[in-house]
């Protein structure tokens, strides 16, 4: 399977960009060195037909995160709402991953997307595992994600949180709303085994296209009950 596609080309129909983060991000980031990324998986170069943009809700990750030098959790580089954890190619069966990564990020590229993915391990986990069997160079894998995340506009999380009896509906209702065009269909949602909102999932097809999530990436029905760490 050729493991390089034009992707920039199918982005250009996406629309106008918008802001994303939530919080704020310092621009002016020194990065921890990049760490050694072991596979937790066989290596697969299988077909795959669609994408699935994985976004964590940073408080929630954070409050059992205590190292006072994380990115994403110390408060030194600003705070921080939803993040990206990576951008997946998604096969019938089995999908692709850990594909030859031929070149790793540079400090300059990782400090590029921190305030889009806080977190250097991240960044260079998601490279060799997913980018890597979808693009030829890591600054081409995070332009992509870039492109998608840039587009996204969210709704006051921290607000929505204090809803009595709040649901996952309202939740997928609330980012849809601020995403004209984003159906309710296409957010799939991760939450802890008590009900504690994890990430977002939002799917695609090969072509950049929204689409229905499958139901092993939609998560909770609409009627579930949902909690969310509040941010501030």
């Amino acid at each position: 399977m050729k493991r390089s596609i034009l992707l920039a080309t199918a982005l250009l129909a996406l629309p106008a960009p918008a802001l994303a983060q939530a919080y704020q991000c310092s621009a002016k980031l020194v990065p921890p060195p990049l760490p050694q990324i072991q596979p937790d998986g066989p290596s697969s170069n299988a077909p795959f037909n669609a994408y699935t943009l994985a976004i964590s809700w940073a408080p929630e990750y954070c409050r059992n995160d205590h190292d006072p030098q994380s990115v994403e959790c110390s408060g030194r580089y600003g705070r921080f709402g939803f993040i990206v954890h990576g951008l997946w190619p998604e096969g019938d069966g089995q999908s692709p991953q850990w594909c030859e990564a031929k070149t790793m990020p540079t400090p300059d590229t990782v400090r590029r997307n921190l305030c889009m993915t806080p977190s250097t391990y991240l960044l260079a986990h998601e490279w060799a595992k997913h980018g890597s069997c979808i693009a030829k160079t890591p600054d081409a894998y995070y332009a992509t994600a870039h492109k998608l995340w840039d587009r996204l506009k969210w709704p006051d999380v921290d607000a929505l949180s204090r809803k009595p009896g709040l649901t996952a509906g309202d939740l997928r209702e609330a980012v849809a709303l601020a995403n004209p065009g984003l159906r309710r269909e296409s957010i799939g949602l991760l939450v802890s085994d008590i009900g504690w909102l994890r990430e977002l999932r939002l799917c695609y097809t090969r072509s950049f296209k929204l689409q229905a999530c499958k139901r092993r990436q939609y998560g909770p029905d609409d009627t579930t009950a949902l909690k969310i760490w509040r941010g501030i």
